[in-house]
């Protein structure tokens, strides 16, 4: 079975910075428990995502409708938290300058095998995990797509949960994490 472990934007401004929320620093020692586990379990293979915007941040779409500047390619901001960043050592980061990851989907296109189950764990769960949870389920349609709850945070707990809402009406399956925080 080949599985796949996608860690969402686990950024520092989206932890303690610009967008930086307290359910996002509540997260991440539940998604680092989480890593530790698939790893140690062998579960599958495992990617990072990092958003990533440029100094013309401002004149784009994003920009516009977000005026906050964030994840500012090479910044403080834009780097994978403290507690994650030895996880990225050895593996694949895919930057991506909106929402959902297109180069990840390709990438995991290009390799041949489908997977049998692609897991999302990150941020927001309202903006970035659900826009890639949606793309992977159009790229892989016989995938089997988890969201990890426990393992997100949303802008607001509110907008958390109609996040995980809308992702099972469009069959991606929300999960509890096992491992304890």
């Amino acid at each position: 079975m080949m599985r796949i472990l996608v860690v969402v934007d686990m950024q520092n401004d989206f932890i303690t910075g610009a967008l930086g929320t307290e359910e996002a620093r509540a997260v991440v020692p539940k998604v680092k428990n989480y890593i530790e586990q698939w790893l140690s379990e062998k579960q599958g293979s495992l990617y990072f995502t990092r958003d990533t915007h440029h100094e013309n941040y401002s004149k784009t779409q994003e920009g516009r409708n977000l005026p906050v500047p964030h994840c500012i390619e090479g910044s403080e901001g834009w780097e994978i938290c403290r507690e994650l960043e030895e996880y990225t050592a050895d593996i694949p980061v895919f930057d991506k300058p909106t929402f959902g990851c297109q180069d990840l989907a390709e990438y995991l296109q290009e390799t041949g095998d489908d997977p049998d189950e692609i897991v999302l764990v990150g941020l927001c769960t309202d903006i970035c995990v659900i826009s890639n949870a949606m793309l992977l389920k159009a790229f892989f349609p016989e995938t089997v797509i988890t969201v990890i709850e426990d393992c997100c945070a949303g802008v607001t707990p509110e907008s958390h949960a109609r996040a995980l809402e809308a992702m099972q009406v469009c069959q991606i399956q929300i999960s509890h994490s096992q491992v304890i925080a």
